[in-house]
């Protein structure tokens, strides 16, 4: 896939500046968030970032760190939300119904990277309940092999873990947050073994920055 996509426009509008700027000063000053590795993510052009998923203040968070807009793919309960419908469209963030595989989902995740964009998942498909990760889904790593797109990881954790949204919110939270570099999976096939394989190298990435991120706190 080309680099050389659409993204610049998309990242230019005022409404999308607007919001970057507002969410970094809430969430840098109302929050005391402690980024412990910055983003590497490229300045232009598709990525797809990986996360692990603690509460509903995530997206917030990480897009605090990192200078490109975020395109999320979001559960489809919350971007249903009257009240905070319009702002997802704006942000052009991608519904995805988890009562099974949502291929429209899929598809729309696909143009975004076509169209330059990074794509923001979190491959645990839900809220961690224990501070160990849950299984991953492969489809983020059936999109980056598809597209040749690197696949960048980020850890988050804090007092906001098992919080729903507004309650994450609303009460200031301690974060640690940190970011790591890409992962390239160029030459790969989509056969199950190769998706299996794919999957773990990611969620091996985001373990390794809940290790540095465990060092750092013990070194203070």
């Amino acid at each position: 896939m080309s680099s050389n996509g659409r993204d610049d426009d998309f990242e230019r509008r005022l409404s999308i500046r607007v919001a970057q700027t507002a969410n970094k000063i809430f969430t840098r000053t109302y929050h005391d968030v402690d980024i412990f590795a910055p983003s590497c993510l490229p300045r232009t052009g598709p990525a797809i970032l990986a996360c692990n998923h603690v509460s509903g203040l995530d997206p917030m968070l990480i897009q605090a760190g990192c200078a490109r807009m975020i395109v999320w793919m979001m559960a489809k309960e919350y971007y249903d939300l009257k009240a905070l419908k319009w702002f997802y469209e704006a942000i052009e963030a991608i519904p995805v119904a988890r009562s099974g595989r949502d291929m429209a989902a899929t598809r729309a995740a696909l143009r975004g990277l076509h169209m330059g964009r990074v794509i923001g998942i979190f491959p645990e498909g839900r809220i961690e309940t224990e501070r160990e990760l849950l299984p991953f889904q492969t489809g983020i790593a059936m999109m980056a092999i598809k597209t040749g797109v690197s696949v960048y990881s980020a850890y988050v954790d804090g007092t906001q873990r098992g919080k729903e949204m507004v309650p994450a919110i609303a009460v200031p939270n301690r974060i640690t947050l940190g970011f790591g570099k890409p992962l390239d999976f160029k030459g790969m096939g989509t056969s199950k073994p190769d998706l299996e394989e794919a999957t773990e190298r990611i969620r091996k990435a985001i373990l390794e920055l809940r290790y540095r991120s465990a060092v750092d706190s013990i070194l203070g």
